[in-house]
């Protein structure tokens, strides 16, 4: 017996650590828990954030972003010394300037003394895609809750959460308030983060305490009638949208103010909030970059002046995710965490100050 315990200190592990993986593994659909940040409540699968059945006209590649399960997360609360996840995934993308964490993992959160502190963050390792996923363990017996992330750029069939078996594992009411739907490109879908709780709307909701619903399409958002459509038909007390980063100047004079007229008449009263695209760093040095950004974003000025004077409930807010050093993208395009983090910072109070007007706090 001394020998078994000598060897278990040569490898670093401790009694404690030994006795916090004991036990049998109980784990509990997801579904039983609580779903925050979800568009739609009534999708066939309850990972899709929209019904591609229900909802026509996207092209290939939207039909797979829609269902990914970029922005949604799970609340629970236990007591388990350990947290493990279980997932069969559909789609599984492949990126060069994401984390496979952010892409296909699980990023946990733990509320202490009333904010949400990260926790732990992982994904299936290559030829290991069919075992669990032990995401923390050690942790002390004290009933927590947490916030479980799930990934941005794959498609979830199903997802179990396991904890040690006779310990609590619990839904708890949503921690956020209200509905607010963000429609946006890359930079709302989460791209370049490294794992999915830094994406901007997860920041933003966790700073807030406001929910966002997001609907991030990567290189997809672009004023698109059938994307307005299926806003229209969401339940939300606001709307947010980063829809300038995808669309051509021609695109945004041709579509723009359709799609503000159909959201308006499916949601009088309710206030749209258009964000200003961010400084691509790629413009630096490319003349080409350059031109096209600049022009875009003078026709964009321009029509949301128009926008704002024409409609009522519509506003047009600044953004920033560049720190003055310029050394927060990683290509160019795309922000890094902390450049998702001076994001979420930059419209707080701006988009914060308008909701309140709504009664929305």
């Amino acid at each position: 017996m001394r020998r078994f315990f000598c060897i278990l200190c040569l490898l670093g592990i401790s009694i404690l650590q030994l006795a916090a993986q004991g036990g049998p593994t109980r784990y509990v659909s997801a579904t039983e828990l609580t779903i925050v940040g979800k568009l739609f409540p009534d999708t066939p699968n309850p990972y899709h954030r929209i019904d591609t059945v229900r909802f026509k006209g996207f092209t290939p590649a939207e039909n797979i972003q829609v269902r990914e399960s970029a922005g949604m997360a799970i609340a629970f609360r236990t007591n388990s010394p350990y947290i493990k996840v279980n997932p069969v995934f559909g789609y599984v993308a492949r990126s060069v300037n994401t984390m496979g964490i952010a892409v296909k993992g699980f990023d946990l959160y733990i509320r202490q003394d009333g904010k949400w502190l990260w926790a732990a963050a992982d994904a299936q390792r290559p030829g290991k895609e069919k075992e669990p996923i032990t995401l923390i363990s050690g942790m002390d017996g004290q009933l927590h809750e947490c916030l479980l992330y799930l990934p941005l750029l794959s498609e979830l069939y199903s997802l179990e959460i396991g904890v040690q078996e006779g310990c609590v594992l619990e839904a708890f009411p949503n921690p956020f308030r209200h509905r607010i739907a963000i429609f946006g490109s890359s930079f709302t879908h989460g791209i370049s983060t490294s794992r999915s709780g830094m994406a901007y709307p997860a920041q933003f909701s966790r700073a807030t305490g406001l929910q966002l619903l997001s609907l991030g399409c990567s290189g997809n958002c672009k004023l698109q009638p059938y994307f307005a459509d299926a806003l229209a038909a969401v339940d939300a007390d606001a709307f947010i949208f980063d829809t300038f980063s995808n669309p051509t100047a021609g695109q945004v004079k041709e579509r723009l103010f359709p799609f503000i007229e159909k959201l308006q008449s499916a949601h009088p009263g309710k206030p749209l909030i258009f964000q200003k695209t961010i400084y691509r760093e790629k413009r630096n040095f490319n003349t080409a970059e350059e031109l096209k950004e600049s022009t875009r974003s003078q026709v964009v000025d321009s029509l949301m002046r128009i926008a704002c004077k024409r409609y009522k409930d519509v506003y047009f807010i600044e953004t920033s995710a560049t720190a003055p050093s310029h050394e927060t993208s990683v290509d160019g395009t795309h922000p890094d965490n902390y450049g998702y983090s001076l994001w979420a910072k930059s419209i707080e109070k701006r988009v914060c100050r308008i909701l309140k007007k709504y009664g929305i706090k």
